[in-house]
């Protein structure tokens, strides 16, 4: 698998992946973390043209996609019932999702970031167990409750290469 920063011309392709994932996790007894409405075309275009924006492909072909930003995440400024392993600069990994097609998206996203730095954060829905699962595969720890946006609480997760 390789990774690379998403173009415009991905965008449809990418919007196919989140569509599959949206559907997945309705399926998996996680209906309410996305639904069919996130993320929205118009984000995942703010996303490409920001840079954040990256694609999992083997090959040409693309299998996954994924939102990766520095800098502090303001949702994580306040997590409850724990705590972050450090407070080392970190990156964020959000909106992760693949096609359904090709095994090994998480960890590949998880690789991929740890060899860009020495903090990755993630946090996820307390109904995506599939991805809860991922993650803690993945070696992150999970550190506690944070409130996105919109309030709505996700389970926080940190990896540190400190140990």
């Amino acid at each position: 698998m390789t990774i690379r920063k998403a173009v415009p011309s991905d965008l449809s392709r990418i919007m196919d992946i989140y569509h599959a994932a949206q559907e997945f996790m309705i399926r998996s007894g996680n209906p309410d973390q996305w639904a069919h409405i996130y993320p929205s075309e118009e984000l995942v275009r703010q996303d490409i043209d920001r840079g954040i924006c990256h694609v999992v492909c083997d090959g040409e072909a693309i299998h996954g996609v994924f939102a990766l930003m520095s800098g502090d995440e303001p949702t994580y400024q306040y997590i409850e019932d724990g705590t972050w392993l450090n407070d080392a600069p970190y990156l964020t990994v959000h909106r992760v999702a693949s096609d359904g097609t090709a095994h090994g998206i998480v960890s590949a996203v998880a690789d991929y970031c740890k060899g860009l730095s020495n903090d990755v954060r993630i946090d996820t829905h307390r109904k995506n167990l599939p991805m809860q699962r991922q993650i803690e595969k993945n070696g992150f720890v999970r550190c506690g409750t944070i409130y996105v946006e919109d309030g709505s609480p996700r389970i926080a997760y940190h990896w540190t290469s400190k140990g």
